[in-house]
């Protein structure tokens, strides 16, 4: 037996070959421990664990599903380009965020879209004087090339605008080495870690501190930059951005009538003789 430093969330862990390698919860795909388990399969695994009520919860508790669906996985590890929940489908990138809108069964996903960019925006708290903007690149550039084994080239901006630090990683399809970690499943184990979620062994989060200083992170918003841009029809638009068309398309009608109205007055009538 041994244990699976970078992901809590298996079991059956042997050792192989001088490697750990365990079975995922709720795919029973074995993962190599030396390296970070891919974001499809970890997915599933929280999925079924919040299913089973293995943990134990305070009454109160509730489910925050913000994202989260029982993922289809292929054997790899990677998200199935078509994902369904009972007769509702859509299709995926590769970190598994919907890029179409939802359709019924017949919906026909032909390829796994790339996401080549990936954008993690924070916001720390409130503090009397500004981060230093070389120290705070250099904790998560090392943070990110050890704790998540990402070569560094992917890494291609950390830019602090206080009090928001923002953190760009691209890795393209043809890019991307044998071996090399995907942006998609750091971003993911970074999400958890800021969120206290923390996905490794015997860890309680990331803990922030830029010279020496502990940081805290009010707010982590991750965007997806798409190799092919995504399909959304005018059905996915919030209410308030299909407000604000509606009240612009109304505005420019309510002009035409006056104009067409105005001209009308100043016409002169020309009686004809008979």
């Amino acid at each position: 037996a041994c244990v699976c430093q970078k992901n809590k969330r298996v079991s059956n862990c042997r050792i192989e070959n001088g490697q750990c390698r365990c079975q995922a919860i709720g795919s029973g795909v074995t993962v190599d421990c030396s390296t970070l388990t891919s974001k499809c399969l970890l997915m599933k695994a929280e999925v079924m664990g919040s299913k089973s009520g293995r943990r134990e919860k305070p009454k109160d508790a509730f489910e925050d599903t913000d994202g989260l669906y029982d993922p289809e996985c292929e054997n790899s590890g990677a998200f199935k380009a078509k994902q369904c929940n009972g007769t509702t489908c859509w299709c995926v990138n590769t970190a598994g965020v919907r890029r179409t809108d939802k359709h019924d069964a017949d919906l026909k996903c032909n390829q796994l879209v790339r996401t080549m960019w990936i954008i993690i925006e924070m916001k720390h708290a409130e503090r009397n004087a500004p981060l230093n903007a070389e120290s705070l690149k250099k904790f998560f550039t090392d943070t990110i090339t050890s704790r998540y084994q990402l070569n560094g080239r992917y890494i291609t901006s950390v830019l602090y605008e206080n009090p928001y630090i923002t953190i760009d990683l691209k890795q393209n399809s043809s890019d991307k080495l044998l071996g090399d970690v995907d942006i998609a499943d750091v971003a993911y184990y970074f999400e958890k870690d800021v969120k206290g979620q923390s996905i490794f062994h015997n860890s309680a989060g990331l803990n922030v501190s830029i010279d020496n200083e502990p940081v805290k992170l009010e707010k982590t918003v991750v965007y997806y930059v798409d190799e092919i841009a995504p399909e959304f029809s005018m059905k996915s638009l919030t209410p308030g951005v299909i407000a604000v068309i509606v009240v612009v398309v109304i505005a420019i009608v309510a002009a035409i009538v006056v104009l067409v109205l105005t001209r009308r007055r100043k016409g002169k009538y020309v009686k004809a003789e008979v």
